[in-house]
């Protein structure tokens, strides 16, 4: 654990010593010892707490909607051909679109309101869910559907007990893809919509030249963005507990 560190120190010491080279301005690039007291300050004041709890809102609410509808969406598609025939297509051409266009539509729509932000969420994080749901899905052994059926699974109970809980760790992979996704789509639009939020907070300190601002925003967003891995990566290892990839780590 502690060895997975040494990249991120070595950049952080990287960092300091370049700013204090004066090879660039502060204004470039304050020393990360500054930012550190930046965030520092933040954190006394309760901006950091609020901005962070404002985001991280923004971003779980719309995962959390992603998630169960996508997974949703996918078992429908895979149970009901006409669902198939309707939403592939859709999700084809939507997948490799860039969501973030959308913004101004959905603004024109809901307004500069937090369900906007999460709307925006939403309509990109759905998507990896969707298609990892599919493809766990499809890949179920068909071994064990036939020994369910000939054990008398209905099928409920084949989706259920079977398909559904073989298709876990691809369903989780998706989930670990959207979760940074919602991360990245909230700060956006904060930064797009302005008001509270790291995203914000970035694009305020920015039209005000706060250099050390706009860098403390950076290592928020990381450090945020790291966390939420984290507790993902730890979530999966739970779910699968059972399964074989788990059992080898």
């Amino acid at each position: 654990m502690i060895t997975r560190l040494v990249p991120i120190v070595l950049l952080a010491l990287a960092w300091e010593a370049f700013a204090r080279a004066g090879a660039v301005t502060p204004f470039m690039l304050p020393r990360l010892s500054d930012v550190a007291l930046r965030i520092y300050a933040d954190a006394a004041t309760g901006d950091l707490a609020i901005n962070t709890g404002l985001t991280l809102y923004r971003a779980l609410t719309g995962f959390l909607i992603a998630a169960v509808a996508g997974i949703a969406l996918g078992l429908a598609m895979e149970r009901n051909a006409f669902a198939r025939w309707f939403f592939d297509p859709l999700i084809s051409v939507g997948f490799p679109m860039p969501k973030i266009a959308f913004l101004p539509i959905v603004i024109l729509w809901l307004g500069f309101f937090d369900v906007t932000k999460i709307a925006m969420v939403v309509l990109d994080a759905i998507f990896p869910v969707v298609t990892a749901t599919l493809a766990g899905l499809a890949g179920v052994e068909r071994e064990l559907i036939w020994s369910a059926r000939n054990m008398g699974a209905s099928p409920r109970a084949l989706m259920w007990q079977v398909m559904l809980p073989a298709a876990l760790p691809q369903i989780m992979t998706g989930l670990q893809v959207a979760l940074p996704l919602a991360l990245i789509v909230a700060v956006v639009a904060e930064m797009q919509m302005g008001g509270y939020g790291l995203g914000g907070a970035m694009m305020t300190a920015s039209r005000f030249a706060d250099s050390r601002g706009v860098f403390a925003g950076i290592v928020e967003i990381g450090m945020v963005g790291l966390a939420l891995v984290k507790a993902m990566a730890w979530l999966r290892f739970r779910l699968l507990a059972w399964h074989s990839e788990t059992q080898q780590q």
